[in-house]
Order: structure tokens, then C-alpha cells, then sequence
């Protein structure tokens, strides 16, 4: 049987678009060894210092702001991946395998948050915070010092509610081939609910929690719009950090942090979609 004949022109618009989508992001890596300190012309490759290519590489890890938006974004981003990954996993389990009252409305609202964007849910979440703080704060008539503001917390209850849709589908979509005569079996054999659940229920449906737990991740370390709205004194992120650096002189530091936060997003990204098409 003859295979069928491929077009070139197919494969050419398919180099085209590869080329658009990846073109700008070799660029910027190529900057981050740029010797010019404006970034705006490549003048060649740096050779400064003990570190040589990878100069602004080293001065990157020198830079104090940078160690502590990253501390802040990791922070917030494997709290708010538990914690949504939790919660994403038995509303998962609840929608799939019980009817109730309210049960196709909830399964609209999962997909309000993903479609909704980013910047109207942003300003939402940040008049509910200023409402319910001004309120909790004259009730209690606390002192300036002790009022609640916005700061680490906000950002990360901020990310759990964007993320637990995301958790959901993806750990339902596992769950559609899940046989339940395991969990049968299981406890016809003795076991209860809780042991059932441990030892067979979560290892079968582990690739669809983790892909979900990968994919809630990186949507954390990426995030801006929702994260500008909700953050406070204390709480810059790295995209926040980068955004405040595209305000002034913009030099080659910045595409050395692009560069690393690239390669993270990327091997995050490739963990999830291997555990995603993992039977």
C-alpha cells in the first residue's frame, strides 16, 4: 500500500510558523550574551570576568531582588499547586461518580474561570479582597499595623482559585476510562473506602493528578495580570520584576532571566504532558 504523496507546500508554511512561534525566543536567548549593555544592538558575545559568556548570567545571581521574587514565586507557586491540586482532584472525583443538586451548574462554573480573562478576573478579585478587607477591618477596628493588605496570601488564594478548573478537567478526563470493578474488588477483598482509595483509586488515576498538578504549576509561575491586581509589599513575583525592569534601561540581565525561566517552564511543561499521554 502506497503511502500518500506529502505536499511542500505543506511542510513549508509548517517551517513558517515554527519559525514565527520560536524565532523571537532564540533571539532572546541569543541577547542574554550580548555585550552591549542597552540591549538593543548585539555586538557580540560578552567575555567578562571569571564567568566569560555567561556574564550576565552571574550578575543575574547576584542580583538580591532577583533571589527574592524567585523565593516569592516558587513560594506561591507550590502552595498554591497543593493546595488546588487537592481540592481540583475530589471535586474531580465528586463530579464523575455522584449526582446532586447543583451539579450541572458546577460544572459550568468550572469553565468561567478559564474563559473569563485574566484581566476582568483580576480586577474581580481585587475589589472582593479591598471589600472584605475594609470590612473585616472596621468590625474588628484594628489598628493600621494589624490590617489585613494585600500581600503573599492574597496572591497565592488568587492562583488556587484560577488553578482548580484547570485540575479538575484534567483529572476528570483520567477518570472517564477508570473501571470501577477494581474498586470493587478491592472491597470485596476487605479493604475500606480509605484503603481503596490509596492503593488502588489514586496510583491508576496518578498520571491525570500529576499532568494536573504540572499544568496548575506552570500557570503559577507565569502568571502577571491576576498576580499585578492581587499583589502587595513583599510579594514581587519574577513576571512582576520583569515587568518593573521593561520600565527603565533594559539590559542583556533580562534576557538571562527569560532565558532560565524558559527552560523551567519548559521541562515543567514536558513532565506534564508525559504524564498526561502516559496510560
Amino acid at each position: 500500500m502506497s503511502s500518500a504523496k506529502r505536499s511542500p507546500w505543506l511542510l513549508l508554511v509548517s517551517l513558517l510558523v515554527y519559525c514565527f512561534l520560536y524565532a523571537p525566543i532564540i533571539v532572546l536567548i541569543v541577547f542574554s550574551f550580548n555585550a552591549s549593555r542597552t540591549n538593543v544592538v548585539f555586538e557580540g558575545v560578552v567575555n567578562q570576568g571569571p564567568c566569560g559568556p555567561f556574564y550576565w548570567y552571574c550578575q543575574l545571581f547576584r542580583n538580591r531582588d532577583v533571589l527574592d521574587a524567585t523565593r516569592n514565586t516558587l513560594v506561591i507557586a507550590l502552595t498554591s499547586t497543593v493546595i488546588s491540586t487537592i481540592i481540583g482532584t475530589m471535586a474531580a472525583l465528586a463530579l464523575q461518580r455522584f449526582d446532586f443538586f447543583g451539579k450541572r451548574a458546577s460544572e459550568t462554573a468550572l469553565y468561567f474561570p478559564i474563559v473569563t480573562p485574566e484581566i476582568v478576573m483580576g480586577i474581580g478579585i481585587l475589589v472582593l479582597f479591598s471589600a472584605a478587607f475594609g470590612w473585616i477591618n472596621s468590625l474588628l477596628a484594628l489598628a493600621p499595623a494589624q490590617r489585613l493588605t494585600m500581600g503573599l496570601g492574597t496572591v497565592i488564594i488568587s492562583h488556587i482559585a484560577f488553578s482548580i478548573p484547570f485540575v479538575t478537567l484534567v483529572v476528570r478526563a483520567r477518570l472517564h476510562g477508570f473501571d470501577n470493578r477494581l474498586e470493587e474488588a478491592a472491597m470485596d477483598l476487605g479493604a475500606n473506602e480509605l484503603t481503596t482509595f490509596r492503593k488502588v483509586t489514586l496510583p491508576l488515576i496518578a498520571p491525570g493528578v500529576l499532568a494536573g498538578s504540572m499544568l496548575a504549576f506552570t500557570l503559577s509561575l507565569d502568571d502577571f495580570i491576576i498576580t499585578f491586581f492581587t499583589t502587595g509589599p513583599g510579594a514581587t513575583t519574577l513576571p512582576i520584576y520583569v515587568y518593573g525592569l521593561l520600565r527603565r534601561v533594559v539590559t542583556p540581565e533580562v534576557n538571562a532571566l527569560s532565558t532560565i525561566w524558559i527552560l523551567v517552564v519548559l521541562i515543567v511543561v514536558g513532565i506534564s504532558q508525559w504524564f498526561q499521554t502516559r496510560e
